[in-house]
């Protein structure tokens, strides 16, 4: 097997197939091989951070299939359009299948995606493995030490539950939250059970986009009495940037599925550490 790595600065493992890419004038994303391929089996590495990078990747499956590849496998940590796996209103697009369909279309020998937001976009994609969190939380826990498992909402706790039992029965505290679904606004958290008598706290999640929740929930766990506390999440988008999470958590621990990040707060693993299944 070789390697194209389609995303500048994420090459999970190489050396990639060279090439040259570029957009044309019209928008268009265009891709050049510029040697010829060594082996018929491919595996395709991107971050699909726009619609932009899915039509570069649709462009490079094509190349590689004219320039002879016969087994063709893709590598796309964050899934995009995975939190729009359910319609709430009328009017709005089942975006999670939109990009399944677009990659179904491609007949990928294999899709591998790393902690996808639910079980609705393995549920659409063909041929696909899912690699969960735990070795990443593992990873992350060495460094923290002693904790509690926070499962932020009512969505996370079939997830949490299960890390929970792969790391050894962490004790799981239940939150949840409260949002209105036509407008996404939060308007309160709820944390279960006792007080937390300073006990370290660990919220983890797929997603970090903003972090209204994280920011909300932590001022939660504070009135119940929780001591330092953590943030783990699979793929960091951090719209907002990390100096609002960095008035609540002592560390937050996050891949590079999405793109690189420096903050002082921030851990930043890289997925080649622990997803060692690709090679």
């Amino acid at each position: 097997m070789i390697y194209l790595h389609l995303s500048p600065g994420f090459a999970p493992y190489g050396p990639s197939i060279p090439f040259k890419a570029f957009t044309f004038n019209g928008g268009e994303p265009h891709l050049k091989l510029t040697e010829e391929l060594t082996t018929t089996d491919i595996l395709i590495t991107t971050r699909l951070n726009s619609f932009q990078d899915v039509g570069l990747l649709l462009v490079a499956t094509d190349a590689l299939r004219r320039a002879g590849a016969e087994r063709i496998s893709l590598f796309v940590p964050y899934f995009p359009g995975a939190r729009q796996d359910r319609v709430m209103i009328p009017g709005e697009p089942l975006t999670v299948k939109v990009y399944a369909d677009l990659l179904n279309a491609q007949h990928y020998h294999k899709i591998t995606v790393f902690d996808p937001h639910s079980d609705v976009a393995p549920a659409l994609l063909n041929s696909v493995q899912v690699i969960d969190n735990h070795a990443f939380v593992r990873e992350c826990l060495d460094q923290i030490g002693d904790c509690k498992l926070i499962a932020p909402d009512g969505g996370a706790l079939k997830k949490i539950y299960k890390l929970s039992e792969a790391l050894g029965g962490i004790e799981v505290v239940e939150c949840s939250k409260r949002r209105d679904v036509k407008t996404g606004d939060l308007s309160g958290f709820f944390v279960s059970g006792p007080d937390l008598q300073g006990a370290g706290c660990v919220i983890v999640d797929d997603i970090c986009d903003g972090g209204a929740t994280f920011i909300g929930l932590a001022d939660e766990l504070k009135k119940h009495g929780a001591g330092d506390l953590y943030l783990i999440v699979s793929h960091g988008i951090f719209s907002k940037g990390i100096e609002p999470l960095a008035a609540q958590f002592k560390k937050v621990f996050t891949t590079d599925s999405i793109r690189e990040i420096n903050h002082p707060i921030l851990q930043q693993i890289s997925i080649s550490t622990f997803l060692s299944f690709l090679k």
